[in-house]
């Protein structure tokens, strides 16, 4: 097994980063283009929403079949694939930029994507020893927030500089040389043992581990977590655009930088669990996510930014836990069990657009906060009921 700060560990982390960097560069750099959108085509905010929720969607539903490919040929093949994939569709938004084209096209942006996203955790989680999994699990977490940030604001500021075909162009050629970059750091698995002729299995460990209350939950509160999250930052792109704040794309996208402090608390998470109970550190996410949100209750620009930052801590900080959790949970078809926990996560933030969304077309903000604190007291419920599980089963530290 690879050790903590071994050459190995070192080479495939720095692999991995890059690719989840990327990764999710290509996730969200269509977010804060949503305003942009909405103008372009006239269209509503439930109408434009497709866009990105789209790619989120098919995203959850090609998470579990990549997974379980990657059960008989290997995760390192898996990400090869996704990795390649993602420049060829951004070649092909670059040709066909009618909506109903780029919303076919973002979606199959997801179906790649997901590649990547399904068997990262659990290549790490099969080729490292337990306690590089916990620190690097958290740094592949920070990779995603520093993806997700400069995907974002690469979307506003380029869609603003040099149009939106360039945006696109380029999106796809940095795609490409990240590809190249990263195929020598990622080594050829040790400890993968081929799944071949065992579909069968893998679906009956698939229903398992999403049955099971121990993994079960988990996943559970990680959509919940995405769907609050992902989507009040769509909101707050909204607000900005029009007035009186009346900000351009650019300078929406930077708002995107609040995303840093998930950065910092995905990290921060490993080294929680080295003192401290997953259940405890999900208790005190959803308060520090709760805090933000009533901040974000001012409505000024200060106060939204404000209150980015602090759910951006709490959220990651949750979602890092979480995910960690189901993989570590998992004794076997970890890749099968930590693509069920992605499927609930991207599949929260999909569905839950649509239905914050709409409360922020027909309610304004305090409908959206009314509707988030029914989630969060689900989210709190179900930590409640994972930590009665565990309990007598094992030591706290140990999850």
């Amino acid at each position: 097994m690879i050790s903590l700060h071994s050459t190995d560990y070192k080479k495939i982390t720095l692999g991995l980063g890059l690719g989840s960097f990327m990764v999710f560069c290509n996730l969200y750099y269509f977010q804060p283009l949503l305003p942009y959108f909405m103008q372009k085509f006239a269209l509503s905010e439930l109408q434009v929403n497709w866009l990105f929720s789209s790619t989120s969607l098919t995203i959850a539903l090609s998470l579990l079949p990549w997974a379980i490919v990657s059960e008989v040929y290997g995760r390192r093949p898996v990400m090869c694939l996704s990795l390649l994939l993602i420049p060829c569709i951004n070649l092909l938004m670059y040709i066909n930029q009618d909506f109903y084209s780029l919303v076919l096209l973002r979606a199959s942006l997801g179906v790649a994507l997901a590649g990547f996203i399904a068997v990262a955790v659990a290549y790490m989680a099969e080729e490292f020893e337990p306690q590089a999994v916990l620190i690097a699990v958290g740094g592949y977490i920070g990779a995603n927030t520093l993806g997700g940030i400069s995907g974002r604001i690469y979307g506003g500021v380029m869609t603003d500089s040099v149009g939106l075909d360039l945006t696109i162009l380029m999106m796809s050629i940095l795609s490409f040389i990240v590809l190249v970059s990263i195929l020598p750091l990622i080594l050829p698995q040790r400890h993968f043992v081929s799944q071949k002729g065992q579909l069968s299995k893998q679906i009956k460990l698939a229903l398992q581990h999403i049955t099971a209350a121990k993994t079960g939950f988990a996943m559970l509160i990680g959509g919940l977590n995405f769907a609050i999250f992902i989507n009040v930052y769509s909101i707050m792109t909204f607000k900005l655009a029009v007035a009186p704040i009346s900000l351009p794309a650019s300078v929406i996208s930077l708002i995107f930088l609040c995303y840093l402090s998930g950065t910092l608390s995905a990290r921060l998470s490993g080294r929680w669990l080295q003192r401290r109970s997953v259940f405890d550190g999900i208790f005190w996410g959803v308060g520090v996510c709760i805090f933000g949100l009533v901040i974000m209750s001012l409505q000024t620009l200060s106060a939204i930014l404000v209150g980015l930052i602090v759910l951006s801590a709490g959220a990651f900080f949750i979602h890092s836990l979480a995910y960690g959790y189901v993989g570590r949970t998992a004794k076997e078809g970890k890749s099968t069990a930590t693509a069920l926990y992605l499927v609930l996560y991207y599949a929260g933030g999909s569905i839950g657009g649509f239905g914050l969304i709409y409360c922020w077309q027909v309610g304004g903000w305090p409908l959206v906060l009314v509707a988030a604190a029914l989630i969060y007291c689900m989210m709190l419920l179900l930590t409640q009921g994972l930590k009665t599980v565990n309990r007598s089963q094992l030591p706290l530290h140990s999850v």
